[in-house]
């Protein structure tokens, strides 16, 4: 059974960068499609960004776009977020998964194996 486990969350400043960690507990790691969600209290979980396989394919939401950088290595089984020019809506409880299925996937659905997550907070 493959496991997610999240690193890197913990309190900052508005304006300043975070990297979150996941690290996939398999050697097959590269055979799935890996995602970055979100989920803030009294709001629903949301995708943050995705890559595929291999690594080549990326997908960020625009609250996303041109301040985060996704990522992987799978000579180390390892996905990451990179977060910049946090903001206090940035604050969440942020969720690895892992998908099957080939492609960048942007549904939550998509996504069999999740992670227990890390908090990030950001504080103005």
């Amino acid at each position: 059974q493959v496991q997610l486990i999240e690193s890197g969350g913990g309190s900052m400043q508005a304006g300043d960068s975070v990297k979150l960690s996941c690290a996939v507990s398999a050697r097959t790691g590269e055979l799935y499609s890996m995602g970055w969600f979100r989920a803030a209290p009294g709001k629903e979980r949301e995708l943050v960004a995705a890559i595929n396989r291999e690594g080549s394919t990326t997908y960020y939401e625009d609250f996303a776009k041109g301040r985060s950088t996704i990522s992987r290595d799978n000579s180390k089984n390892t996905v990451s977020l990179q977060l910049n020019t946090l903001k206090p809506e940035d604050t969440a409880a942020y969720f690895c998964a892992a998908s099957s299925r080939v492609g960048v996937r942007t549904h939550a659905w998509a996504y069999e194996i999740w992670g227990q997550g890390t908090q990030v907070t950001v504080s103005s």
